[in-house]
């Protein structure tokens, strides 16, 4: 019994020391479950920037391109997500010679005009609306026509004859003009202001402005013959030129016709857009 006793008293501190030993913990052990972590989270597993849009009239576009109406200038603002206010401006001269009916003519294009619309982004993207406007258009051709001494021309089918001494010239105006202002229709792809805040785009439009028909005048001095060297007479004054003064505004009718389907004339642009902050 005394063996009993002497070994139990040996054997439970020891247990008690083990227990201890196997529960404590060292305070450098804590302070490192304790402490924050100093991994980097994933890129993919951080919180997105929410994008702000711009505020409305706070930025301004300013874009080149080229189009039908000629080289030109635009200028653009932004109203929200879904609209911005654009002006237009086209300028371009062009001259070109040409022969037609047996009349030879130098001829110049004066192309200028300005306008403005309202682009719609109805999906808050790049595809846009844009109803619109021509307000100022001087769109025109000028041409100063002639017909060689001794050479024939032909007015609504009838063929006449430039008198060698005194030979066939005049004048011809186009109108490009006739409807004042003129509304415009386009649709295109890009945002001259972009809403992910970007300085740069590049916007395309197709669509067409509906500026009347065209409107053409011609006219014509010198002698005509009415054979080849003989029967001549002033084109513009002598009655015997009568025929052809008649024949000259039937051919006047049927280039005008020849040209109607100018009145919707096409617009297709493209260009190159850079915007910056105002406000």
């Amino acid at each position: 019994m005394y063996r009993i006793a002497l070994s139990l008293a040996l054997v439970l501190p020891a247990a008690s020391l083990t227990l201890k030993a196997q529960t404590t913990y060292s305070p450098s052990q804590t302070e490192a479950q304790s402490a924050p972590s100093d991994r980097v989270l994933p890129v993919n597993m951080l919180p997105k920037k929410k994008r702000v849009p711009p505020k409305p009239l706070s930025r301004i576009a300013v874009s080149v391109g080229v189009s039908p109406l000629g080289p030109g200038l635009q200028l653009a603002t932004n109203l929200n997500k879904h609209f911005n206010v654009r002006g237009t401006g086209d300028f371009f001269t062009y001259s070109t010679n040409f022969t037609t009916n047996g009349i030879s003519a130098s001829a110049k294009m004066n192309l200028a005009s300005a306008g403005a619309s309202v682009d719609i982004f109805p999906f808050g993207g790049g595809f846009r609306i844009s109803p619109g406007a021509i307000f100022y258009n001087q769109n025109r051709l000028t041409a100063n026509a002639t017909v060689p001494g001794g050479s024939s021309f032909t007015l609504s089918g009838n063929t006449f004859y430039s008198d060698a001494t005194d030979p066939i010239a005049g004048t011809a105006y186009l109108g490009l003009h006739t409807t004042k202002p003129a509304f415009t229709a386009t649709a295109g792809w890009g945002n001259m202001i972009p809403q992910s805040g970007g300085h740069w785009s590049f916007p395309f439009e197709l669509g067409a402005a509906f500026i009347g028909a065209p409107a053409l005048t011609a006219n014509l001095g010198g002698t005509v013959c009415l054979q080849p060297g003989q029967y001549c007479y002033p084109f513009a004054t002598a009655p015997e030129a009568q025929i052809a003064r008649t024949d000259l505004q039937s051919q006047i009718v049927k280039w005008n016709s020849d040209l109607s389907p100018l009145k919707t004339y096409p617009i297709v642009s493209f260009g190159i857009a850079y915007n910056f902050k105002i406000r």
